[in-house]
């Protein structure tokens, strides 16, 4: 269809931020930051290359993703432990910080509860920025590689995928069968992934992450949670994924508990106030 004649003029149209998250509650990262300096290590999980593993994190505890060995992206669940319906909800995440998380931003759970369940207290890789592709790190886009897509796409079963191997660790973790703790796997942050969109089509893209050993982001979390972190098959996600071809290594999750009195003052957040009577 040929274009319009105003279309430079509607093209031209400022945007409008819509949802400023600065109008609501912010994170107190100078009392998070006083209590992380004295707290102690409670627990490591290491996560095997393509595979997953989950931990737990009580309210008011740090815990940090490592990467060891060698550059590799992990994705990323997060449940409220009491109740697994209650999930991180990497979607209302994007609309409230944008495409890529870092320091400072929350990770938010899904309605009704909508509350930070956890916030990004430090990050190696902040310096990264978006790159001249419109790359970033630590992305909240994507939705995991899982065995339907490569089904769809390539056909096989493969297995070692972050979808399958976070609903392994999760029955693993729980006791729930496979089929009974699938349902609960969501969508992810993408820990380190390097990704964005391309400016000619809109495509989801990848490259290789500029992770590397040593480089970690921390997270404080907000309520009690379960998290759930899988080494992706592909490894720095710079050629491939859901597949065995690409060097994958493991990653390290550290977990911390401030020292007693640290967080006086400090409250777990609230389930969101909204009443629920939806105009009835």
């Amino acid at each position: 269809m040929p274009q319009p004649p105003d279309a430079d003029a509607r093209r031209a149209v400022a945007p409008v931020i819509c949802y400023p998250p600065e109008t609501g509650p912010q994170p107190d990262l100078d009392l998070y930051a006083a209590a992380r300096k004295g707290a102690k290590k409670t627990g490591e999980v290491i996560v095997a290359p393509r595979d997953a593993a989950c931990f737990d994190v009580p309210a008011g505890h740090f815990f940090r993703i490592t990467s060891v060995e060698g550059p590799q992206v992990g994705d990323f669940n997060l449940w409220n432990a009491a109740d697994l319906s209650e999930r991180f909800y990497s979607g209302k995440t994007r609309a409230l910080h944008g495409s890529h998380v870092n320091t400072g931003d929350r990770l938010w759970s899904t309605f009704p509860t909508l509350r930070p369940m956890a916030t990004i207290v430090a990050d190696t890789l902040d310096w990264y920025g978006f790159d001249a592709f419109g790359g970033g790190v630590h992305d909240v886009i994507g939705t995991r590689c899982d065995p339907y897509t490569g089904n769809l796409l390539q056909g096989g079963h493969y297995h070692y995928c972050c979808h399958s191997n976070l609903t392994r660790a999760l029955a693993d973790h729980t006791g729930m069968t496979l089929h009974e703790a699938e349902p609960h796997v969501h969508d992810v942050m993408n820990v380190f992934m390097c990704t964005g969109f391309t400016r000619d089509t809109g495509q989801y893209f990848m490259k290789a992450s500029p992770v590397r050993p040593g480089d970690y982001i921390e997270f404080f979390a907000e309520i009690d949670v379960i998290g759930g972190l899988s080494a992706c098959p592909g490894g720095d996600c710079g050629a491939e994924h859901t597949s065995d071809v690409a060097p994958c290594h493991p990653l390290k999750v550290e977990i911390y508990a401030p020292a007693d009195g640290a967080l006086d003052g400090w409250q777990s957040p609230p389930p969101n106030g909204y009443d629920r009577s939806h105009g009835r």
